[in-house]
């Protein structure tokens, strides 16, 4: 939604400069929108762009979707579990041992409940690295 938001805002100020014959006097007003659109591009695709639209707990695997892209995610190819910590919403990263179909990296928004302190450890992120943990000194 807020990509839409902010690209929408950029339009309608970009409409507005051209319709004025503001940017006839002040050329560099035309810049500014544009410059701020290539920038939004590139912080949306970093940020937003790559999450996975779904995620299931299967077990011993996790199953994700994104777009048309199931994939089946074992926990034993989890190389390593990343938690955002002062983003909001907080993100989870899997990089995975054997990239899939979606990558070597596989983010998500897990879902969660409300906390009063932003210092606190990702419940979800906590869980998968202790199953994780548990499924590796298993075998």
């Amino acid at each position: 939604m807020f990509p839409v938001a902010w690209f929408g805002f950029l339009a309608v100020f970009l409409g507005i400069v051209l319709w004025s014959g503001v940017w006839t006097e002040q050329p560099v007003v035309v810049l500014q929108p544009l410059l701020m659109a290539v920038f939004g591009y590139f912080l949306f695709r970093k940020l937003l762009w790559d999450i996975a639209d779904e995620v299931r707990d299967g077990g011993t695997c996790l199953l994700v979707r994104k777009g048309d892209v199931e994939e089946r995610i074992d926990l034993g190819n989890v190389m390593n579990v990343d938690s955002s910590q002062f983003a909001s919403p907080r993100r989870i990263t899997l990089r995975l041992r054997v990239p899939g179909s979606l990558g070597q990296d596989v983010a998500f928004i897990p879902k969660h409940s409300f906390q009063f302190n932003p210092f606190a450890r990702n419940a979800v992120a906590e869980e998968l690295i202790l199953r994780i943990d548990k499924l590796r000194n298993t075998h």
